[in-house]
């Protein structure tokens, strides 16, 4: 089964940045990708085209979850086959729709 992958919100802490990187707040947001985007998993574990690595490694198990098929007994989400995950970068994580495609 194929996964939509959504950009919901990039979120920023430049606090944190002026902390922890390099560059401080002058890094900005996530640079890989912007609100809105959409990319398609198509399965095989292949990393959609244009997609950030480190996101992928942090979502790909909910999303081979979704791509299973398994009707997954998510109560607190509204919408069966659709969650919302996010990357683990502290100081600019990125938040994802994750939904089922059921062609």
């Amino acid at each position: 089964m194929r996964v939509k992958i959504t950009v919901l919100k990039k979120e920023f802490y430049p606090e944190l940045a002026d902390e922890f990187l390099a560059e401080g707040r002058a890094a900005g947001d996530c640079p890989e990708l912007e609100v809105g985007d959409t990319f398609i998993y198509e399965g095989g574990a292949q990393m959609p085209e244009g997609f950030c690595p480190w996101a992928w490694i942090d979502i790909y198990r909910a999303i081979s979850v979704l791509a299973g098929g398994l009707d997954i007994d998510n109560t607190w989400y509204k919408t069966p086959g659709v969650t919302v995950e996010c990357c683990s970068d502290g100081v600019r994580p990125v938040i994802f729709k994750l939904e089922q495609l059921r062609d």
